[in-house]
């Protein structure tokens, strides 16, 4: 079993070139099954999560090649209309194949997704949209078999929930379908325009990606092509956190600052410096920081459920207290368990936590509870006295690209055993 061991206490020094979303990379590579032809997608981060994906795309039929964080996807044809369960189980975002299995060939056979355990994420909401498009839909013993007797459609689905993985499934879903599909309250997250920037390049029809109504004119035929994944927004929160938390000051190159506003404002709650330009942020924590009066995880615009864990992480340390409001995911603070045996001073109230500030945290050894809570422990461990061990690193490499080594070149004291 591998795990990190890092001795805390480093300042963060240095230049970092921030990866390819996860949040992008995994719907761009289903998408990939609707287009006829070769599609070349660059900037796609090495992670397990991804890797899985490709085992999908190849069981169905597609060719996959990952080489220099390029992944190559010949689609021309599709032999295999079932995902198998083991395959669903790698990830929880695996239920966007359906939407692209069905755009493709009409029919699919899925388990149910895996992954972290957040809490509840019912794909209630992306059943109920295919069936509005033609789908049947049958389950038996944990197992969803999908159909189109009368072939996919158009329809208008209106989302009780912004949800980011129903958006993208029924986007994957429509692009091929017979007619117009409007998505009302769609999820407006970074990684939704990216998706359909790919997908117009591929030549959807595809208006509103990024606002709260989609419009989606279905066509005939997708083609391949290549495409640059957007950069993570949420690694580059992970990295601001780390450099917060040891006092340090980084430079992050090939961000996104457009999609990072509600999280660039935070760490300057904090009294971070924070300066940018479209691709590059310079970032300093070289002054005591602030406790935040109340944060509250909200969909996009709003503050990211994703880096709720990252940030208290840094407030465990901060003098005062601070209030985080979790709204998306009921089971999204158990890392809490490992930062207090870190020293950190928590109280849970429902979806609330209060963070009091102590003066350090101490080493200590932590199990990874999912990706985010991961990299909390991660942040936590590179500003806390003495030995820190993290295990369940599975969970970290599902969303973070080699970041041993991306920390040791900016002065952390950390390897992977």
């Amino acid at each position: 079993m591998q795990k990190f061991v890092i001795h805390g206490g480093k300042r963060l020094e240095g230049d970092i070139t921030v990866q390819g979303a996860k949040n992008s990379a995994l719907p761009i590579l289903s998408a990939a099954m609707l287009c006829d032809g070769e599609s070349i997608l660059e900037n796609c981060p090495e992670l397990s999560d991804v890797y899985a994906a490709c085992q999908i795309l190849t069981h169905s039929g597609c060719r996959c090649r990952m080489e220099n964080h390029t992944v190559t996807i010949q689609a021309e044809t599709i032999q295999n209309a079932e995902i198998p369960e083991n395959l669903m189980q790698e990830m929880r975002s695996s239920i966007i194949f359906l939407g692209a299995m069905l755009g493709r060939t009409g029919e699919c056979i899925s388990g149910y997704p895996g992954g972290c355990e957040l809490g509840s994420r019912p794909i209630d909401l992306h059943l109920q949209a295919f069936q509005k498009m033609g789908v049947k839909i049958q389950e038996e013993n944990g197992i969803l078999f999908c159909t189109t007797p009368n072939g996919l459609h158009g329809a208008k689905i209106h989302l009780q929930f912004p949800s980011v993985g129903a958006t993208e499934n029924i986007m994957l879903a429509a692009v091929l379908a017979d007619g117009e599909t409007i998505i009302s309250n769609a999820a407006r997250e970074p990684e939704i325009f990216d998706l359909a920037n790919y997908l117009k390049k591929c030549g959807a029809k595809i208006t509103g990606a990024g606002e709260s109504t989609i419009f989606i004119e279905g066509v005939k035929k997708l083609h391949g092509c290549t495409y640059r994944i957007m950069p993570d927004r949420i690694v580059t929160a992970t990295w601001l956190a780390a450099a917060a938390a040891t006092g340090g000051t980084i430079r992050l190159l090939q961000a996104d600052t457009g999609s990072l506003e509600g999280i660039l404002d935070v760490f300057e709650q904090m009294h971070c410096s924070c300066s940018h330009t479209k691709k590059t942020i310079c970032f300093s924590a070289n002054k005591p920081l602030k406790a935040i009066r109340c944060l509250k995880t909200m969909p996009y615009p709003g503050f990211p459920t994703d880096a709720q864990a990252i940030v208290m992480a840094v407030l465990c340390q901060v003098k005062g207290t601070s209030l985080i409001e979790e709204t998306i995911f009921e089971n999204r603070f158990r890392h809490t368990d490992a930062l207090m045996r870190m020293g950190a001073d928590i109280q849970i109230a429902g979806r609330a936590a209060i963070v009091h500030g102590v003066k350090k945290l101490h080493g200590a050894t932590v199990s990874a509870t999912d990706l985010r809570g991961g990299a909390a422990m991660l942040i936590a461990g590179l500003s806390a006295e003495g030995e820190t061990v993290i295990t369940e690193l599975s969970h970290i490499d599902r969303g973070y690209d080699k970041p041993e080594k991306i920390l040791a070149n900016i002065g952390a004291d950390i390897r992977r055993r």
